[in-house]
């Protein structure tokens, strides 16, 4: 009952409160303008993390035991919000931002929430605190950059929260399973106001930080497997798609020399990613959509049956994932080239005419 009254909770206070914060990012002028790298052709007000924010909160103050394990995260979760709003608002320089997701991923760090795989030791330790630093600031940035089409990111995380739920639910971790559920119900209560053709409303990079560190949080702090080493693969499979987009779009734009370092790979924006590649594919943008939603149930099952198997099992299962992303990473590339070719021999033709 109370994993169903914090889901009911969040749902219905995001869904009556969505329309309320649309209202004062249109009034304050906090929308996202089109341009050469957005789908869309309208301004579209942003500020929907903020209503998921909301709906959130209000299910943990119902709910506050929900809290013990996680109020560390979600304190550096609020603190990404706060920046990704500053950012829809007024703009922020790359710098800035990687500094403070850096910051705050050291302060969650410190605060005893980390990876562990390695001995105890002293290069143990610097090594758990690297990769759990890579960890938390790379899937922050890869869900706000799966951010790019209508219900993507939002229903994404829906996905991604049930499967981390049923995997807690199944171990016993009804607490953190609870705040699991808590947001998968925030999310979907977003989803119409994201989807309507009509005053419709973004997440904004308030939204898809604050749900990405999220994430990302909860990957470290829950027990998802008796192994350690099975306990890594769990979270890589739940959060397939942004990892594979986030590495895949960098490949594409260090080939292409788009960019050059990490600053620039933060600046740097386009409709190079995953889901636009499969829109230039011939899918339809909802087809897209569909599509990665498909692929995330497939790796949410499989995080969940490798929960209870053997590393050399969930080592299959991960090389089983890469194959199936580097089968459509390689159907993009010839795709793409194909397009270039035909782009070549249309101009070679109007030149002869």
């Amino acid at each position: 009952m109370q994993t169903f009254g914090g889901f009911f909770i969040a749902f219905i206070a995001v869904c009556l409160g969505a329309p309320l914060f649309r209202r004062f990012a249109v009034k304050q002028g906090i929308l996202d303008i089109p341009s050469h790298r957005k789908v869309h052709t309208h301004p579209v007000p942003l500020f929907g993390g903020m209503a998921i924010f909301a709906g959130v909160l209000m299910a943990f103050l119902m709910y506050p035991e929900s809290l013990r394990q996680l109020w560390v995260i979600l304190a550096g979760a609020a603190v990404m919000l706060y920046m990704g709003a500053l950012d829809d608002m007024k703009g922020l320089s790359a710098k800035l931002r990687i500094g403070i997701q850096l910051l705050v991923s050291a302060l969650v760090i410190l605060a005893g929430n980390r990876v562990s795989f390695l001995p105890a030791t002293w290069w143990g330790n610097v090594a758990e605190f690297l990769v759990t630093m890579m960890w938390l600031v790379g899937v922050t940035n890869a869900f706000n950059y799966l951010d790019g089409l209508d219900g993507l990111a939002s229903g994404s995380a829906v996905l991604n929260f049930f499967a981390l739920f049923a995997i807690l639910y199944g171990t016993n971790q009804f607490t953190l399973g609870l705040a699991c559920a808590i947001f998968a119900g925030a999310c979907l209560g977003f989803l119409p106001h994201n989807f309507r053709r009509d005053n419709k409303m973004f997440l904004g990079d308030a939204g898809s930080m604050f749900l990405g560190f999220t994430l990302a949080g909860m990957a470290i702090v829950g027990n998802w497997a008796n192994d350690n080493s099975v306990r890594l693969f769990i979270p890589i499979l739940v959060m397939g798609v942004p990892i594979f987009d986030m590495i895949f779009t960098t490949i594409m734009r260090i080939k292409e020399q788009k960019i050059k370092n990490i600053v620039e790979w933060l600046r740097y924006g386009g409709k190079d990613h995953f889901h636009h590649y499969l829109v230039d594919l011939g899918l339809s943008r909802r087809g897209a959509v569909v599509f990665i939603y498909c692929l995330t149930c497939s790796l949410g099952l499989s995080a969940y049956m490798v929960s209870n198997d053997s590393v050399f099992e969930g080592i299959l299962t991960l090389l089983q994932a890469s194959i199936i992303f580097g089968v459509i990473g390689l159907l993009i590339v010839m795709g793409k080239k194909r397009r270039v070719s035909g782009w070549e021999l249309d101009e070679r033709r109007g030149a002869e005419l």
